[in-house]
């Protein structure tokens, strides 16, 4: 007895015509009453009483369905357990995600992904970018989120989204400067703000060299969640990413100021290895965190001092 004799059994029982259930079975009906006869013989029962204008079970015929019947019913969850499979995301992904990212969106980001996909295991790390660049090259890391680089690097960059960079100072700090803040007017500030070797750093320099300004910021400190609380209680003043300050512009601890207009902005990219393409469960991870990144940045904007 086979899954397939099985199965052309269970649709003659419970369509009670073979006509009826050679339809359901998608064969001819000689192929089918081929197969039950051949099936009567191995079981050595007559399992159906064939009259005029139907077939009717014997006992034989009832209890054999009372047997088969859960036989299918579990091939039926078989299949649908393989297909669900198939399309579901699992597997491990390590990246790394930039502070500013961390101490916002990413609680988010680790909620939602998790919810989603629950057979996936997610690492995330937190650094800079230049250690990233490595950990993603020596293939510690499947991708990482970076300031988007002006040189090629070996991997493959794609672009994801930008971040606004605002002036941050204390909520009584007294900005000594007027209103539009241009991006000179940044040199005139006690500033503290990430180490050179911050791509933070690299990416505000960058921009500002393009407007002739230099920085030297008082104090250098390459830990943002230390950075935005020594802000909090001096009258030093930060340049960070405005999403990096979210909570504490929304509660009212800090102030931030938009620099310059056009607004200044740095880029962040998805790095990986060209022989490592992203898996579909990386791939739903960056999906995801964009995702959370536009909600996270709905309405920030208005928390941000322009002018006057």
């Amino acid at each position: 007895m086979d899954l397939r004799q099985i199965s052309y059994f269970v649709a003659l029982f419970e369509e009670g015509s073979v006509t009826r259930a050679a339809e359901r079975v998608h064969v001819v009906q000689p192929a089918l009453s081929m197969q039950i006869a051949k099936l009567e013989r191995e079981l050595g029962q007559i399992l159906f009483d064939r009259q005029p204008r139907a077939v009717v079970p014997t006992v034989a015929g009832r209890a054999l369905h009372r047997l088969v019947r859960p036989i299918l019913d579990d091939v039926a969850a078989a299949h649908a357990a393989m297909a669900r499979l198939s399309t579901a995301v699992s597997g491990r992904v390590t990246a790394g995600v930039l502070s500013s990212l961390t101490m916002s969106v990413v609680p988010g980001v680790l909620l939602r992904f998790a919810e989603a996909h629950p057979d996936v295991e997610l690492s995330l790390a937190d650094g800079t970018t230049s250690s990233f660049i490595a950990a993603v090259g020596d293939g510690s890391l499947d991708l990482a989120v970076i300031n988007r680089p002006e040189r090629p690097l070996g991997l493959v960059v794609e672009p994801l989204f930008g971040e606004e960079m605002v002036l941050v100072g204390g909520r009584d700090a007294a900005l000594p400067v007027p209103l539009p803040l241009r991006p000179r007017d940044l040199a005139r500030l006690d500033l503290l703000l990430p180490s050179a070797r911050n791509g933070l750093r690299s990416a505000l320099d960058l921009r500002l060299r393009a407007e002739g300004v230099t920085l030297s910021p008082k104090l250098e400190l390459d830990l943002v969640p230390a950075i935005v609380e020594v802000v909090r209680r001096s009258a030093l003043f930060t340049i960070l990413p405005a999403i990096a300050v979210s909570r504490q512009l929304a509660e009212g601890s800090l102030r931030a100021y938009r620099i310059g207009e056009p607004r200044l902005v740095r880029q962040l990219a998805i790095v990986h290895r060209r022989d490592r393409p992203l898996s579909t469960a990386a791939t739903a991870f960056v999906a995801t965190l964009t995702e959370e990144f536009a909600a996270a940045t709905l309405g920030l904007g208005d928390r941000i001092t322009a002018g006057p």
